[in-house]
């Protein structure tokens, strides 16, 4: 499973993009749903259900893994709707250690959220 393959430090951070959704970032409903969620709502419940997920260890299935995954790269890059230029000020992790974090997990879960490549999750 996906979730035995990622180090402490990594889901720590996935744990951590996940919150950003709830403070600074901000996104439409187009957006939201493009990642794999209803919508913009759906999106906050889901990514705190899905943060407790990580902390305990639960199995992800591979949607989840996907939407965690985008949600995770779009909130660290982008200005626009996630945090950008303000993560390290709003999360406290520097930009270089989190995108070589980023890339340990994208390596990492490539098998399990491959399928996903090029469309929206499906719940």
């Amino acid at each position: 499973m996906a979730d035995r393959l990622l180090k402490q430090d990594e889901i720590e951070m996935l744990r951590r993009a996940l919150l950003e959704w709830g403070g600074p970032a901000r996104c439409s409903d187009q957006l939201a749903v493009g990642m794999g969620f209803a919508g913009w709502e759906d999106l906050l419940g889901r990514c705190g259900e899905l943060r407790r997920a990580l902390e305990e260890g639960v199995p992800l299935p591979p949607a989840d893994w996907a939407r965690v995954l985008l949600a995770t790269e779009i909130v660290f890059i982008s200005d626009l709707a996630g945090s950008g230029l303000e993560w390290s000020t709003t999360t406290g992790l520097e930009d270089e250690s989190t995108l070589q974090t980023l890339r340990s997990i994208q390596r990492k879960l490539a098998d399990t959220v491959g399928s996903f490549h090029g469309r929206t999750p499906d719940a």
